[in-house]
């Protein structure tokens, strides 16, 4: 049952679908049989909560990734088929929903800017943090990250943690590509001036 999902980190069950085809065959697929589904959630569920975990913290994570594929789930009769990628459409909305706990993940950038201690959730898409040039300067990098506008952070971390290119982060916020790369830039120098001009992304402009 698609209600069943549940987000990685508890021992949570997944479903059990095929994982065969491509993701927009998949979510064509589950409109006759739903079930199919599922394969979606065993592909994504992992990056979406690291992703997710970084912004939020572990617990609300869990709750916000069963959420993402949830409303994912409701709004697949709507997925354009000819997207055979469907990470941007589920970061997107993970993304919004994340949105929707700006509380939040203000108090988490205040908490992990007096520890510098703080471990974060691993994984590869964890480009931000692994580039920080020295442990002693993430308090400075949340304390950055928590001073950026919602737009340019959005654009910043689903590149930096959510690991998509400009053109999927376009996707994935309905928005152009240029429109992606001047908040991406303008996040960076924000970023880059709070660390004394480093870089912490690593990444070519």
């Amino acid at each position: 049952m698609v209600s069943a999902m549940t987000a990685p980190g508890t021992g949570a069950l997944s479903i059990d679908a095929p994982a065969t085809g491509s993701d927009a065959e998949l979510i064509e697929r589950s409109r006759d049989d739903p079930e199919a589904f599922g394969a979606l959630f065993d592909r994504y569920s992992g990056m979406l909560y690291r992703y997710v975990s970084r912004r939020l913290g572990p617990e609300a994570a869990e709750d916000l990734v069963g959420e993402t594929f949830l409303a994912a789930f409701s709004r697949r009769d709507r997925y354009d088929v000819a997207q055979g990628d469907a990470r941007p459409w589920l970061f997107g909305i993970a993304t919004k929903l994340v949105s929707r706990h700006h509380r939040t993940e203000g108090a988490r950038y205040r908490a992990l800017r007096r520890s510098p201690v703080e471990g974060p959730v691993e994984g590869p898409a964890d480009r931000v943090a692994n580039g920080v040039t020295a442990t002693a300067s993430r308090p400075a990098l949340s304390a950055a990250l928590a001073r950026l506008p919602r737009r340019d952070l959005d654009v910043l971390l689903l590149v930096a943690w959510g690991d998509l290119t400009y053109e999927e982060v376009a996707r994935a916020l309905g928005v152009p590509v240029g429109t992606v790369r001047s908040r991406l830039n303008r996040a960076r120098r924000k970023v880059r001036a709070a660390l004394g001009d480093t870089n912490p992304m690593h990444e070519e402009e």
